[in-house]
C-alpha cells in the first residue's frame, strides 16, 4: 500500500457513508457503503483475501473519496444511485433492459386508465410496473368489465361540455361509457368508480365486493333480476380474480417480500408485493457476482434497487435472514405461520427462476452453462481445480459369475461415450468388489501413464470406504495419490466419502453437482452391467454348442453368425444346417439336438 493510500484511509471518518475507489486513470472500480467509513476501507487492505477478484481490486486501488452521510439507510440509496451512475467494474449491478407495463390514471378531469411503459411525471398515479403484460392486461380487463370508463382522449372541462361540444359515441351505445363528456355522468360519480378501481389494483377488494353487493340487493329487491344478475356477473369475476391472487392470510398488508438464492457466479433474487394477503407484484432477478458477495450483501443492495425500481413504500419487508437497511425499514425474519410460508414461497419462486434460467443455458450458452456446473463442484466437493474431466468406476458380478467392471468418463460434466471402457476381471479369484477395484484402477492409470494421456481432475468409486480404500492402494503404488482428487460415493444415503475422513459429505439431495455424480455413477453401473448380460449370454450360448461332441469353435461361430442363437439352431431342419457346415457336422448337430431327452 502506497504512502498516499495509507494518508487517506488515515483520515477517512469513523461514520457512515460510502467509499469509492479509483485507479490509475481515475476511473471509479468500486463503491461500497459501510456503517464506519475508517474500519470498512482499512478491512481491504489489512484483511488476507481469499478471493481472488477481491485481490486483484486491491492492487488497481490508487486514490479513495469518500461521502458523508447522517444513517445507513442514506448510505445504501447513495451506494445504489452511485453504481448505476458510474457502473464500477468491480460492483454488482441488477441489470434490467426491459421496460415494463404500469397502469396509469391519469392526472384529468374524467381520468381515462390505461396501460402505459413510459411513466410521465404530470401528477398521475402509476401502478406497478408489473414483470408479466399478460398479468396487467388482465387486470384492466377485469377492471373495464366491472367499471363504464371513458376512453376517448377528449379534454372534459366543465366550460368545454357546458357549450356542448362533444357528442356521445359509439361506446355509450355499447354501454361501455356513461357519456361525461355530454354531461351524463357526474364527476362525483366517475370518481367513486376511479376510487373504487384504485383500491382493486391495490389489491383491496372488500369495498368494491361491498359496494356491488348493495347494488345486486337493491335491484333484486325492486323485483330487476336482470340488472341484478349483471351484478351477480361482476362479484363473481371480482371474487374470482381475488381467490387466484391471495396466497396468505388477508391481513398481511403493504409488505415486501424478498428472498435470495445463490451458486458460485450467480445470485437470484425474488420479490413479492403484498396486499390485503394478495401478491400484486412478483418479480426474480438474476445478479452476477463480482466479488463473491455473500447472500446478505446481494439481499441488500438488490432490495434497495427493487424497492425503488418497482416505487414501493412499503414500511415492512420479510426476509429469510437479518439484513441491515436502516430504521427507517422495519426487517421481520418470520418464524411460523403465514408469514413464513410467504417466503418460504419466495424462495421457491427464485429457485425455479434459477431452474429455468440452467434450462436455457444449456440450450442456448452451453459453454456457460458447463463453466458454471464445474465452478460449483469445485466449491462443493472441495477440490483444488475444476473436475473438467471426471472417470468413475463400477464392478459387477451377479451371482459371482463373470466379474467384470467399468470405467466411463465425463468431460465438461457430460459423458465422453468413446472414451468408456470395459474391463474382465484378471488377477481376482471370485466376487470381490474390494480386490477387483484395486485391479481395475490400477490397470486403467498405468496404461494412462504409459502412454502420457491426461489424467483426470476426479475419480469416483462407486462404493462406500471400502471400495475407496482399494483405489487408494492403487493410486499408491502408482505414485498418483494427492495428484488425483477421489471420493466415493455410498448408494444407501448418497453419501460423499474422502480418503482418510470418516464422516461423509452429504450434498443438497437438488444440488448440480449431486446430480452430476449420481449422472456418473448410473451411468456407469448402466455400461457395466450391460457389459456382463452380454458376456453371460454369449458364454451360455457357447456353452450349449460346445455340449455337442466334434463341434468346434469355428463351426459355432459359423453356426451363430447364420442362425443368431443356439435356440434357432435347435429348431433347424438338417438341410438348412447342411448348407451352413456340411452334411456329416449337420446331422451330428441335428441329432445332438432332435435325439437328446428334453
Amino acid at each position: 500500500m502506497s504512502n498516499a493510500l495509507e494518508i487517506q484511509i488515515k483520515s477517512l471518518p469513523n461514520s457512515p457513508g460510502v467509499y469509492q475507489y479509483f485507479d490509475t486513470n481515475d476511473v471509479i472500480i468500486y463503491v461500497g457503503k459501510a456503517k464506519n467509513l475508517k474500519k470498512r476501507v482499512a478491512s481491504y487492505f489489512t484483511k488476507n483475501h481469499e478471493n481472488g477478484k477481491t485481490k486483484v481490486l486491491v492492487k488497481k486501488i490508487v486514490s479513495i473519496k469518500h461521502i458523508v452521510v447522517d444513517t445507513e439507510t442514506d448510505a445504501l440509496l447513495l451506494e445504489n444511485n452511485l453504481i448505476k451512475k458510474y457502473q464500477p467494474k468491480y460492483n454488482v449491478m441488477l441489470k434490467d433492459d426491459k421496460t415494463y407495463p404500469w397502469i396509469c390514471i391519469k392526472n384529468e378531469r374524467f381520468p381515462r386508465i390505461f396501460l402505459t411503459r413510459n411513466v410521465v411525471k404530470d401528477g398521475s398515479e402509476y401502478f406497478g410496473p408489473y414483470t408479466s403484460i399478460r398479468t396487467a392486461k388482465a387486470l384492466l380487463d377485469l377492471i373495464k368489465e366491472l367499471y363504464t370508463l371513458r376512453t376517448c382522449n377528449y379534454d372534459l372541462s366543465k366550460e368545454k361540455i357546458a357549450a356542448k361540444k362533444y357528442k356521445v359515441c359509439l361506446e355509450y351505445h355499447l354501454r361501455n361509457c356513461k357519456a361525461p363528456c355530454e354531461n351524463l355522468q357526474t364527476e362525483e360519480n366517475y370518481q367513486a368508480d376511479v376510487s373504487a378501481i384504485r383500491n382493486i389494483i391495490k389489491g383491496n377488494f372488500k369495498e368494491s365486493l361491498e359496494k356491488f353487493s348493495e347494488l345486486m340487493q337493491g335491484f333484486a329487491s325492486k323485483m330487476e333480476f336482470e340488472e341484478a344478475h349483471k351484478i351477480k356477473e361482476k362479484i363473481d369475476q371480482l371474487a374470482n380474480y381475488q381467490a387466484k391472487s391471495t396466497v396468505v392470510n388477508p391481513s398481511i398488508n403493504n409488505v415486501d417480500v424478498f428472498s435470495v438464492i445463490s451458486d458460485e457466479s450467480y445470485g437470484y433474487v425474488n420479490f413479492f408485493k403484498i396486499a390485503n394477503g394478495s401478491i400484486i407484484q412478483s418479480h426474480t432477478t438474476e445478479i452476477k457476482k463480482k466479488l463473491d458477495e455473500s447472500d446478505k450483501e446481494l439481499l441488500e443492495l438488490s432490495i434497495i434497487e427493487i424497492r425503488q425500481r418497482f416505487n414501493s413504500q412499503s414500511k415492512e419487508i420479510y426476509v429469510p435472514f437479518a439484513v441491515e437497511l436502516g430504521d427507517d425499514i422495519k426487517v421481520t425474519i418470520p418464524k411460523t405461520g403465514d408469514k413464513k410460508r410467504i417466503v418460504e414461497l419466495s424462495i421457491r419462486n427464485a429457485r425455479y427462476f434459477r431452474q429455468d434460467r440452467f434450462k436455457q443455458l444449456k440450450i442456448v450458452d452451453p459453454d456457460r452453462h458447463a463453466n458454471r456446473i464445474m465452478s460449483q463442484m469445485k466449491a462443493d466437493l472441495r477440490l483444488n481445480e475444476e473436475p473438467r474431466h471426471i472417470e468413475c468406476f463400477d464392478n459387477s458380478n451377479i451371482q459371482g459369475t463373470h466379474p467384470v467392471a467399468a470405467c466411463v468418463v465425463f468431460r465438461n460434466g457430460k459423458p465422453s461415450k468413446k472414451e468408456y471402457r470395459h474391463y474382465n476381471i484378471k488377477t481376482v479369484v471370485g466376487p470381490d468388489d474390494f480386490a477387483s477395484m484395486e485391479e481395475v484402477v490400477f490397470r486403467r492409470y498405468k496404461r494412462l501413464l504409459s502412454e502420457n494421456e491426461s489424467l483426470p481432475q476426479l475419480i469416483i468409486i462407486d462404493g462406500g470406504k471400502g471400495q475407496l480404500s482399494s483405489a487408494l492402494k492403487s493410486l499408491d503404488i502408482l505414485g498418483l495419490r494427492g495428484k488425483i482428487a477421489i471420493v466415493g460415493i455410498a448408494k444407501r444415503l448418497e453419501e460423499i466419502y474422502y480418503p482418510g475422513d470418516s464422516v461423509p459429505l452429504y450434498l443438497d439431495k437438488k444440488s448440480e453437482s449431486l446430480k452430476v455424480i449420481q449422472f456418473l455413477r448410473n451411468e456407469a453401473h448402466r455400461f457395466g452391467i450391460t457389459f456382463h448380460r452380454n458376456k453371460r449370454s454369449k458364454s451360455a450360448i457357447q456353452s450349449e454348442l460346445e455340449q455337442i461332441p466334434g463341434i468346434g469353435k469355428q463351426t459355432i461361430t459359423t453356426l451363430l453368425r447364420k442362425f443368431k442363437s443356439a435356440k434357432r439352431v435347435k429348431m433347424a431342419r438338417l438341410e438348412e444346417l447342411e448348407i451352413e457346415v456340411g452334411n456329416s457336422r449337420a446331422k451330428t448337430i441335428f441329432e445332438y439336438f432332435n435325439n437328446t431327452p428334453e
